[in-house]
């Protein structure tokens, strides 16, 4: 909504209130549950992310691959300890164990926009009804629980895997910021992707419908893909 005031556009009004920052609290699904990163999930996410056969696991990401598990854990413990980044570990439900982790960033409480990124699901969580519940999870708290107006993602604009998935999990692509960043020594221009809290609604019903376990046959074969309602 555009207004007119003294002959120049402005912008509709808004309830100027902050969002609330997040905290780190526990989101259980039927597949996975996030709880807050810790030191006891390095072991595991390590042993599924680690060797040659994982490398393009961590090709977008601006640390990794590790070496040892030394390093690994190191990493994890800086994450653990980030006022932002806040990361979360992915529990497969089933098993108990860690299979990946993502994160709330680049908090703008004031203004109620928040992203999500620095995701890292290892080969157990690629592909799975659990990585979409996963970002479900965390598009309800934000939506839901802290108030925000604006969910962002943004990528490396050559990962095409991970526009793929911006656009299928219901975010709206906005362009790309060339020469945004350099990551491990090499240029990156960043794609943008958003959904707004108005868009939210009809983006819940579609995560809800798709998660729903009558969408999935015996094999736990989707029926009827993710798509926007």
């Amino acid at each position: 909504m555009v207004l007119e005031i003294a002959e120049r556009p402005v912008g509709a009004p808004v309830d100027a209130h902050p969002a609330k920052r997040p905290q780190r609290p526990t989101l259980k699904g039927r597949h996975v549950t996030l709880v807050p990163l810790a030191a006891e999930h390095a072991r595991s996410l390590f042993e599924n992310s680690s060797g040659a056969a994982n490398d393009s696991l961590w090709t977008y990401l601006p640390y990794g691959p590790f070496d040892s598990f030394d390093a690994f854990a190191a990493d994890v413990d800086a994450k653990t300890k980030a006022d932002d980044p806040h990361y979360f570990a992915v529990i497969d439900n089933k098993t108990g164990q860690a299979v990946g982790y993502q994160s709330l960033m680049r908090i703008d409480a004031p203004h109620r926009v928040i992203e999500v990124g620095g995701i890292m699901y290892t080969p157990l969580m690629q592909g799975t009804a659990g990585s979409t519940e996963a970002q479900y999870l965390f598009a309800r708290h934000v939506f839901d629980d802290l108030g925000y107006r604006r969910y962002e993602w943004k990528c490396n604009d050559l990962n095409e895997p991970s526009k793929r998935a911006a656009r299928r999990l219901g975010f709206t692509f906005e362009g790309v910021f060339r020469q945004h960043m350099i990551v491990k020594g090499r240029n990156r221009d960043t794609a943008w992707f958003s959904m707004l809290d108005i868009e939210w609604p009809a983006r819940k019903a579609a995560f809800e419908a798709w998660l729903d376990p009558k969408n999935f046959d015996a094999q736990g074969r989707q029926k009827t893909p993710l798509g926007r309602n």
